[in-house]
C-alpha cells in the first residue's frame, strides 16, 4: 500500500489508519513486470486475461489508429492498482463499467487506479479508448511499427503490442481475441486467425477477425495496406489464407511459390508434430523494408527480401513449425527460447531430408565442423543464452544440434514420439526445457541431464559430434588428419538464407 500518512502524532495516525477501509488497505499495485529476468518490465503482475476485444479504425494516408480495447481476465491477488503495456495516447479506461484513473510510468507502463479495489480471483472488465500515431511511438530507442507506402505492420519480437492495443504482454498470459478494423475501401486489415466479417460503409470497409486459441501477445499481427489475397484447404483439411501486397515488384513469384505452399507444408509437419493446432493457417507478405519472418500465429509474416533470390520453401517450414513449438506451447520465460527456435531449425532439417537434399545427421555433422572450438559460437547457451543472444545463431543451429543429438541419444522410436507428444502434452500453454527433458525422459526410459547440460547450457564445444553411439566412438578415435569437414549439404544455402529471420 504506497499511501503516506501525515499526521502530528501517534494517535492521528492510528484515527487514519482506523477510518480507512478494512479492504482497500489490504490491496495493493499490481507488479509493473511479470517477472522475466530477461525482460524484466514486460507483462505484469496480478491478472490474467483470458480475451482481447479489440475494435480500430486506422486512417493509411496519417498513419492515424483510435480504438477500443475491451480486455476480460481474472485477479491473481488483491489489487489497488494494475498496469498495461502501452505507447498510445489513453483517453478513457473504465474498469468493471466503471471510470477509473490512470497515468503512464516508465518506457510504455499505462497506470490504471479502479475506483474501488480488485480482489483476488474475480473476473474484471477493462475497457480502454486509445488513439494515435504509432510510427510516432518509441520505447527503448525503438519501434516495432512498420510503416509501408500503403499502410503499416504490426509484427516483431519479443514485443509489438505495445504499438496497436494495451495488453500484459508476455507469452506466459495468452488469450483469444477478436480483432475488428475499419479501413478506408481499397485498403485491407490482415490479423490472425478466421476472417469472421467484412463489411463496408460510407467509403469504409471494417475486416474482423477471430483468433479462437490462446495466443501470445507478440504473436498477434495486423497488417493495414493494399493485398491480393488468396484461400484453399490443405489436402488434410486446414483452410489457408495468404495475403500479398500488391507492390513485390519482382519479389511477388518467388514469394508466391514460398508461402502458396503453406498448405502442402502444414500437412507435411502435422506427421511429425501431430495435428495442426489452429482453425486456419496461412502468411502474408506486406511492402516492408524488414528482412526477418515471424510466427505470427495462423498467418505468418514474411518480408518480400526474403525472396529476392526466389521460392525457399524451407522458409516457410521454420515459421509453420513454430506453430506447434512456439504458438501452441509457448515459453514460460524468454529463456526458454530453445524450444521455440531449436526444434523449428530443426525441421528444416527434416524438410531437408524430406526434399533429398542432405540428412539431419548431415546438417548436424556440417554445423559440428563448421565451428572450431575457439569460435565464440560455442560461447552461447541455447538452453539460457541471455536477452542479447536470445536470437543469436547458435540459438538455432547448436540448438538443432541438441535436437539431433536427443534423436541419437534415445533411438528413432522414442525421439519421434516425443517430437509428437510434445505438442499435444502441453497444447495451448506454456512450458520450459526443464519441463522438456523430464518429458522426453519420461518417454524414453533415460536419463538425459548430461546430454542437455552438454549441448544446451555449457559455453563450450562438446567433444563428441551429434553422432549415434557406435559412430560417436570411432569419430572420436580417427586422427586428426582423417577428420575432413564435410561438404555442405545441397540445403545448407536455403538454411543459411533464413538466418537472419529473427534479426531485427
Amino acid at each position: 500500500m504506497h499511501r503516506r500518512l501525515i499526521a502530528p502524532g501517534a494517535l492521528a495516525a492510528a484515527s487514519v489508519l482506523l477510518a480507512m477501509p478494512a479492504s482497500a488497505a489490504s490491496h495493493s499495485p499490481g507488479a509493473s513486470g511479470i517477472g522475466d529476468p530477461y525482460y524484466p518490465a514486460y507483462g505484469n503482475g496480478g491478472y490474467d486475461v483470458s480475451h482481447y476485444d479489440l475494435r480500430l479504425t486506422y486512417q493509411p494516408a496519417t498513419d492515424e489508429l483510435a480504438g477500443t480495447a475491451t480486455i476480460l481476465a481474472r485477479t491473481t491477488e488483491d489489487l489497488s492498482s494494475f498496469d498495461l503495456d502501452f505507447l498510445l495516447d489513453v483517453s478513457e479506461v473504465r474498469v468493471n463499467g466503471a471510470t477509473a484513473a490512470f497515468t503512464t510510468s516508465g518506457e510504455h507502463e499505462l497506470v490504471v487506479t479502479p475506483k474501488s479495489p480488485l480482489a483476488g480471483g474475480t473476473s474484471v472488465t477493462v475497457v480502454v479508448r486509445y488513439s494515435g500515431v504509432p510510427s510516432t511511438k518509441s520505447a527503448y530507442g525503438f519501434s516495432t511499427w512498420h510503416r509501408t507506402p500503403d499502410g503499416a505492420v504490426a509484427a516483431d519480437e519479443p514485443e509489438s503490442a505495445w504499438w496497436w492495443f494495451p495488453s500484459n504482454d508476455h507469452p506466459l498470459d495468452k488469450a483469444t481475441y477478436d480483432v475488428s478494423v475499419a479501413v478506408p475501401d481499397g485498403t485491407q486489415a490482415i490479423s490472425n486467425g478466421t476472417l469472421q466479417s467484412t463489411t463496408s460503409r460510407l467509403g469504409w470497409t471494417r475486416y474482423t477477425w477471430r483468433q479462437n486459441k490462446p495466443q501470445a501477445t507478440y504473436l498477434a499481427t495486423l497488417a493495414l495496406g493494399r493485398f491480393d489475397i488468396t484461400t484453399s484447404t490443405s489436402e488434410g483439411g486446414v483452410p489457408v489464407l495468404n495475403a500479398y501486397s500488391k507492390n513485390l515488384g519482382d519479389n511477388d513469384g518467388g514469394a508466391r511459390a514460398s508461402v502458396e505452399r503453406t498448405g502442402e507444408i502444414v500437412d507435411w509437419l502435422s506427421g511429425y508434430f501431430g495435428p495442426y493446432p489452429f482453425s486456419t493457417a496461412g502468411g502474408y507478405v506486406p511492402d516492408t523494408t524488414t528482412g526477418y519472418a515471424l510466427e505470427t500465429q495462423s498467418r505468418v509474416f514474411y518480408s518480400p527480401r526474403q525472396f529476392a533470390s526466389g521460392s525457399n520453401t524451407s522458409l516457410v517450414v521454420h515459421e509453420l513449425a513454430h506453430q506447434w513449438y512456439g504458438d501452441s506451447v509457448s515459453v514460460k520465460g524468454w529463456k526458454d527460447i530453445w524450444l521455440n527456435e531449436g526444434f523449428a531449425r530443426y525441421a528444416q532439417w527434416l524438410w531437408s531430408e524430406h526434399e533429398g537434399e542432405g540428412t539431419a545427421q548431415e546438417l548436424a555433422d556440417y554445423v559440428y565442423a563448421a565451428h572450431p572450438a575457439d569460435d565464440a559460437f560455442w560461447t552461447v547457451k541455447p538452453g539460457d543464452p541471455g536477452a542479447a543472444h536470445q536470437f543469436d545463431i547458435a540459438v538455432y543451429d547448436r540448438g538443432a544440434l541438441a535436437v539431433q543429438a536427443l534423436r541419437n541419444e534415445i533411438g528413432d522410436d522414442a525421439f519421434f514420439a516425443v517430437l509428437k507428444g510434445w505438442p499435444q502434452q502441453h497444447a495451448y500453454g506454456n512450458a520450459t526445457i526443464a519441463e522438456f527433458q523430464a518429458y522426453a525422459e519420461q518417454v524414453s526410459g533415460k536419463p538425459l541431464g548430461a546430454l542437455f547440460d552438454t549441448w544446451l547450457f555449457q559455453p563450450t564445444k562438446p567433444t563428441t559430434p551429434t553422432k549415434p553411439a557406435a559412430a560417436g566412438a570411432s569419430a572420436a578415435k580417427a586422427p586428426a588428419a582423417a577428420r575432413v569437414a564435410p561438404v555442405p549439404p545441397k540445403s545448407w544455402k536455403k538454411i543459411a538464407a533464413t538466418n537472419d529471420l529473427h534479426e531485427h
